[in-house]
Order: structure tokens, then sequence, then C-alpha cells
């Protein structure tokens, strides 16, 4: 029900079909509030578009959309990581994913000590609720970039399958 990740999915599926009705719902991700590393992340977005489906037999599609946080060994740096997947009735589910983008040291400190992202981030920017909005993209971006725009590409990459089946279609 976030309404930043509502609003992305409206807006590319209305780039799709014309008058497609799309509807928020509160589905779990069977992930930790604050998924570490790309695999965890993907896995809460295949579950919440799979929940979708489940909880909504009139649903053609399910999208789910799972943000996270990826940790360098070598550095111990953390960056963003973002993932999408689209599920439909016939059980294929496709990903798309990306939103890697360095956090501040004074961020990781947050997110290591268990602090969510959008929580860290509020706290050092001072801004409130920034989850249901720009993001922690929007806010380290300047604004150039915000966490619909970033969510949208995601849901589009993870459609890709079913926007041109042709080539997807196995040999």
């Amino acid at each position: 029900m976030n309404p930043v990740k509502v609003a992305a999915v409206r807006s590319v599926m209305a780039r799709v079909a014309n008058g497609i009705q799309v509807n928020g719902i509160v589905a779990e991700s069977g992930v930790p509030a604050q998924p570490w590393g790309d695999a965890e992340t993907l896995d809460g977005a295949r579950a919440r578009a799979c929940a979708v489906l489940a909880a909504m037999p009139e649903a053609a599609l399910g999208v789910g959309i799972e943000g996270g946080v990826v940790g360098d060994r070598a550095s111990g740096a953390l960056r963003t990581c973002a993932w999408a997947a689209v599920a439909d009735r016939s059980g294929r589910v496709s990903d798309g994913g990306s939103l890697a983008m360095p956090l501040p040291a004074s961020v990781a400190r947050l997110v290591r000590a268990g602090m969510e992202l959008g929580h860290a981030m509020d706290e050092i920017s001072g801004a409130r609720n920034s989850k249901h909005a720009g993001g922690a993209v929007g806010i380290l971006t300047a604004g150039l970039v915000d966490r619909q725009a970033a969510y949208e590409t995601i849901v589009t990459y993870a459609l890709a399958p079913f926007l041109t089946p042709d080539f997807w279609a196995s040999a």
C-alpha cells in the first residue's frame, strides 16, 4: 500500500493499456522490513507479486516491489537495491531491478545498527516518512531522481517478457 509503489505501477500500466485498473493491496513480502542483499530483496518482490494474485482472483497480473540494501564486503560500504516482480496466472514470474546507489556512511551506520533505510534517511535529513515520498534516492540526488521514477523503471524491466513475448518464446 506504499503510495509511491502503487503510483509507479499505475504510471507504467497506464502507458501499457489505456483504462487498465491498478489496485494497491497489503501484500506480505516474507522478508525482513529491511531486506539485505539482492537475493532477499528479490524474494520479497516475488512474494508480493504472487500474494497479489492470491488475494485478487480478478487480477491478471500481480506486481511486487521491494527495496533493500547491499553491503560491499571489500569496503564495508552499503548501497541501495530495488527489485520488481510481475507474475501472471500461468505461473510466469519476471523480474527487473537496479537502483544501485551508494549510501553515506552516516546512513550505513544506522542501517547496520538495525534501522530501516527509510527511517535512517528521515533521521539524517529531517524528513518525515520519506519512503512514502521521494525516498533515499530523492534525498541523496537532491531531487533529480525520485523513488517513483526509479520504481517505474524496474517495473518496466520486469514487464519486458509480457510486453514482447515473441522474444521470450522458448526454442
